[in-house]
């Protein structure tokens, strides 16, 4: 009996220590997988994100109300979209100053095609096929006739607006079909989250999987790290720059026809400045202007901190024309950051030769 007594004590014992084993084991693959999430490259503009988000709230409350946290991310969408296109491109050292002109171009070209009773589900495949297009005029602008990117894209940053403008006369594109299931589903909210959310959800998976999982990617990253050693292994650049400058001028597109489905009409001159906030968004993300590395999502929570920016100021009645000198100030801290996170990683490669 004595002995029964002591070997049910043993296995008790062994019990508890397999559970104890078990409970050490879960709260380190926890603990890991919180440390993977702190290190995430994104993770730093979230939690600026949010930060700031709570500080406007302590001190505003109806900030942090649905109806206001839902216009911002609203606010923030068409940004976001195009700032995912832009951070594969800064990744290549490369950018793209018309992508806001290709926003608004895309919105007119789709209200003119239902304007004139095309259907707008097809109006809106057409328009993001031209965009593409502009992204292609880019591309061959830079690869065919070689010119430098920035500068070819702030010559068609011009031409796209003013084909826009020349298009609509200068004046909003109305009388499109409102009741039509376009507007009602894209121009609307599902679950709670206004549908173009939902797109830009969709958009951001997409994209970090063409980012991190596919040759496309790799090839970015592997160009922006090092153009000559990329070359030399076979990727061919002027190939790769085509593909992201299209891409550019595809997800601008989307966008437009996201406005397009919120707004309801077409206005010639929005999406000015959108290139620049997108710049802006994939730099305060952590998409490094050296190149060779980039995140999508990260751009896209840049967007929402540079809406979060613009709208928190009404709160405090800052005037709506010192919203350009804050966003410009989030610019220049966030290359600030950049540029000593970079120096600091230099110090310590050399450091770690001996030099």
């Amino acid at each position: 009996m004595e002995a029964q007594m002591q070997s049910e004590r043993g296995m008790s014992h062994a019990s508890k220590s397999e559970k104890t084993a078990h409970s050490r084991g879960a709260l380190s693959t926890l603990l890991s997988w919180v440390v993977r999430i702190l290190r995430f490259e994104s993770t730093s503009v979230l939690l600026a994100t949010l930060a700031l988000g709570a500080v406007i709230g302590i001190l505003h409350p109806e900030f942090l109300s649905t109806s206001q946290l839902r216009d911002v991310l609203q606010q923030s969408v068409y940004v976001a979209i195009i700032a995912g296109g832009m951070a594969f491109l800064i990744a290549m050292r490369e950018i793209d100053l018309s992508a806001g002109s290709v926003f608004g171009l895309t919105l007119i070209l789709a209200a003119l095609f239902m304007q004139g009773g095309m259907n707008p589900y097809l109006a809106c495949g057409i328009s993001i096929v031209l965009s593409g297009c502009m992204g292609l005029v880019n591309a061959i602008l830079v690869q065919a006739i070689k010119i430098p990117a920035i500068v070819a894209t702030l010559a068609t940053l011009s031409m796209f607006r003013g084909l826009a403008l020349a298009l609509s006369n200068g004046q909003q594109v109305n009388h499109l079909p409102f009741n039509n299931s376009f507007f009602t589903f894209f121009g609307g909210n599902k679950l709670g989250l206004p549908v173009s959310v939902w797109v830009l959800l969709i958009v951001a998976i997409v994209l970090t999987v063409i980012l991190r999982l596919t040759p496309f990617g790799h090839r970015v990253r592997a160009i922006g790290s090092n153009p000559e050693a990329a070359s030399f292994s076979g990727i061919s650049i002027p190939r790769v720059r085509i593909q992201a400058l299209v891409l550019m001028g595809v997800l601008s597109g989307i966008a437009g026809i996201l406005g397009l489905a919120f707004f309801a009409s077409g206005e010639p001159n929005i999406g000015a400045g959108f290139e620049l906030q997108a710049i802006a968004a994939a730099i305060i993300g952590g998409t490094s202007l050296a190149g060779g590395s980039a995140t999508v999502i990260g751009a896209m929570f840049g967007a929402v901190l540079l809406t979060e920016v613009s709208s928190g100021l009404v709160y405090f009645n800052v005037p709506q024309n010192w919203s350009a000198f804050a966003t410009g100030a989030v610019i220049l801290a966030a290359v600030a950051l950049d540029s000593v996170v970079r120096r600091r990683g230099r110090d310590r490669a050399q450091g770690g030769l001996g030099l």
